[in-house]
């Protein structure tokens, strides 16, 4: 049960960069890693709220398919700055660690310093790991793009470096006459290459955004649904249901992290194209939000925003406040939205009044239900139709192009020819005819 293992693999920083910390990866035998889990009670926090964050960190430990041994439970009316938890809980903590079974970590349900790591980990003689570093792991796993994986690294680089162990050239060297100016220059060199390697990520996200904003552009004006909420609230498969589409669809937190965009289906005219973005949770670590800013665009991107909701969550009115949340952080709060209550089978009757009565414009549902699934493609039609504006155009010959992307994506209710060129009346929504004129006039 050692405190520390290399993570060079894990963070490619540049050679010959030498960083160690406690590796999250699973062990390489059959044996599931083994944690404890401490819960940190304070006064000032809603019973509930407490509950279901300390719930929700055990699914978060299930995805990486740890073991939960115990919890260990304390109130505190203030923070302990040396170790979190007081000396007392300390000890108890240290010897739960070392009796039968043994573990391999303990993780705590808030964020800790690099001082109370290093304390923690000092008298319990195994990892420490806090929430934020458990759902920069799940990212890290579930990252399949490119942009993903650039984004994800730079978050875990943010948040890991502060607090990672520099070997220093005594420990490489024996020590020795001279050995803390020598490891005070090698830490400064390491750091030095974490900044660069930073910078770099920085860079290739940069690139990746400017390939995402053209890719938009050429979007610009379609009639664009985002759906957003609360990971695991079954986003994925109301995507996979309205589009037809093979996206991945797991029980588990954050299962895809990658943002898919796929025409509704039946295809519509004009069509209708549906984004499905990250999950959201409570307490995501801040570089994450920033990292995902270019994925969570597609939001900001769309005309209607599908809210969606586990109905069957007790937790689901905290749910709906965090997702609110982070798109009133990104700009999107006063975006036109449905609220989707997905799951509604799994809700009794008495539970489902109760949400009706509640949540009045909410679409109670099942993503698992055809007609629930052929009822909201109605609603997402309608809604577009009733935001469109009949107008007349005139694409001059030689504007083939528009001419197509016109026909193909517009609805188009009458045609001619003239002179001038091709005489069209149509019906688009606002944002079709902005981006329309202003190629025409091109």
């Amino acid at each position: 049960m050692g405190g520390v293992g290399a993570i060079g693999n894990r963070l490619p920083f540049c050679k010959p960069v030498t960083i160690v910390s406690s590796t999250l990866n699973p062990s390489e035998s059959d044996i599931m890693p083994t944690t404890i889990l401490v819960d940190v009670q304070f006064q000032r926090t809603d019973a509930r709220e407490r509950d279901a964050s300390l719930q929700e960190l055990r699914q978060l430990i299930e995805t990486l398919g740890w073991k939960i041994a115990g919890t260990l439970t304390q109130k505190m009316s203030s923070l302990t700055a040396a170790s979190l938890i007081g000396p007392g809980k300390l000890e108890e903590l240290s010897a739960l660690v070392k009796a039968p079974p043994e573990v391999d970590s303990v993780v705590f349900d808030h964020e800790l310093t690099t001082t109370q790591v290093r304390n923690i980990r000092e008298a319990t003689g195994v990892d420490v790991f806090d929430r934020p570093a458990i759902i920069l792991e799940i990212f890290h796993r579930h990252a399949r793009t490119k942009e993903a994986q650039l984004q994800v690294e730079l978050a875990r680089l943010k948040y890991l470096a502060p607090r990672e162990r520099i070997v220093g050239a005594k420990e490489r060297r024996g020590g020795g006459r001279g050995a803390r100016a020598v490891s005070e220059s090698f830490h400064e060199l390491e750091r030095r290459q974490v900044r660069d390697r930073i910078r770099e990520l920085q860079r290739g996200l940069d690139a990746v955004h400017t390939e995402q904003v053209e890719r938009r552009r050429h979007r610009e004006g379609l009639s664009k649904v985002a759906i957003v909420g609360y990971t695991n609230a079954g986003k994925s498969s109301l995507m996979r249901a309205l589009t037809s589409s093979d996206v991945l669809v797991a029980d588990q937190l954050f299962a895809t992290l990658d943002t898919t965009v796929r025409a509704l289906q039946p295809e519509t005219q004009p069509r209708i194209l549906v984004s499905d973005t990250v999950g959201f949770i409570r307490n995501l670590p801040h570089d994450l939000v920033a990292s995902f800013r270019s994925t969570l665009d597609e939001a900001l991107d769309a005309s209607l925003i599908l809210h969606v909701v586990d109905a069957s969550d007790p937790s689901l009115r905290s749910h709906i406040q965090v997702t609110r949340e982070v798109l009133e952080s990104i700009d999107a709060g006063n975006l036109p939205s449905l609220l989707i209550l997905n799951k509604i089978d799994a809700v009794d009757i008495a539970q489902e009044a109760l949400l009706k009565r509640e949540f009045p414009d909410a679409i109670p549902m099942s993503a698992l239900n055809p007609k629930d699934i052929e009822a909201l493609h109605e609603r997402l039609v309608r809604f577009f139709l009733d935001n469109m504006t009949q107008v007349d155009l005139v694409v001059s010959y030689g504007k083939e192009g528009v001419l197509a992307e016109i026909r193909k994506n517009v609805h188009v209710l009458k045609e001619s020819y003239d002179e001038k060129g091709v005489c069209l009346t149509i019906k688009a929504t606002p944002g079709t005819l902005t981006a329309l004129k202003r190629r025409l006039a091109s």
